[in-house]
């Protein structure tokens, strides 16, 4: 696989769609009074913060290869992201992975406080599913879209992941290094959970064939755990300009993480086979698919 593969289709396409996602994501937190000047100015900060909006993308993405209108699962690309952003705020906090920068600022709990922090997440986590109920038709698809999203990010997803994860930090190092099944565990939950349910999302909005549904889990397995390799390559490789974020933070809290587990070409090979598998697997939709495709690809090079 070339990971220098420039794909400019991609880069017009994904600024054109990041418009109407951020569009989107403004619409929906315009809250009433109701909601205090400060935390309401935390929730922009977090939520609108530059991004590549990779999982509202591959809700649109998957709404595309199977047919159905971009326009229509734009709630749901919004619902994902929101929950997204809920998950790393939460996840910067000193209780839990003690974080001072992301996307190249200052992390919510440092901008603002800490309660302040806590709130954003617990609002936006709430806020995406009102957004779903309210926005996603008909009420069905609502509906089977909140079950989708609430089971990606609950206590045997997301959270499990998260959960799990620190809890090796306790592990020693010798039950660490025999533990790449544990580890690949973690990460398809904590972050492949994300990825999954944004594919799925899509189908549901695009009322999607068995097949096709079907073939979108697979890339969207593939493409998590992906993602996750290199993400813990560029904290041992990248630089911190680059990647908007505190590097090195894992070796230094001793994290079981794949360079870690499995050295450093291994876990590059293991995240090239599947990319290939990823794009393999959307190779039914044909040019439909393509973005899907490409963007696999974007996430095999990506440094931020």
């Amino acid at each position: 696989m070339n990971a220098n593969l420039k794909t400019p289709v991609l880069s017009m396409r994904s600024q054109k769609l990041r418009g109407l996602i951020d569009e989107s994501l403004r619409r929906f937190i315009d809250f009433d009074s109701g909601c205090p000047a400060r935390l309401r100015e935390a929730i922009e900060y977090s939520l609108l913060a530059p991004g590549k909006r990779l999982r509202p993308q591959l809700v649109l993405f998957a709404v595309e290869a199977c047919g159905g209108e971009i326009r229509e699962a734009l709630p749901a690309a919004a619902a994902v992201e929101m929950i997204h952003a809920y998950s790393l705020v939460h996840d910067d906090l000193p209780a839990m992975d003690d974080d001072d920068l992301r996307r190249g600022r200052a992390t919510c709990h440092k901008r603002f406080d800490e309660a302040t922090a806590i709130l954003v997440g617990d609002a936006l986590l709430a806020r995406a599913f009102e957004v779903l109920a309210t926005e996603i038709r008909p009420g069905d698809r609502a509906a089977r879209c909140c079950a989708v999203l609430a089971e990606a990010a609950g206590a045997a997803q997301l959270v499990g992941g998260q959960a799990d994860d620190l809890d090796t930090e306790n592990l020693c190092k010798e039950v660490r290094d025999r533990s790449i099944n544990r580890l690949e565990s973690i990460h398809r939950r904590k972050t492949g959970a994300l990825f999954l349910a944004s594919l799925r999302l899509g189908t549901i909005v695009a009322d999607a064939t068995a097949e096709q549904a079907g073939a979108l889990d697979k890339y969207g397995q593939c493409l998590g755990l992906a993602f996750q390799i290199v993400d813990d390559l560029l904290d041992v490789s990248g630089t911190e300009g680059e990647v908007g974020k505190r590097l090195g933070k894992d070796a230094e809290h001793d994290k079981m993480t794949y360079p870690a587990v499995l050295g450093e070409e291994a876990s590059r090979r293991r995240a090239e086979a599947l990319i290939d598998q990823a794009c393999e697997s959307v190779a039914c939709f044909g040019e439909k698919g393509e973005a899907l495709r490409e963007l696999a690809l974007f996430v095999q090079r990506r440094n931020c």
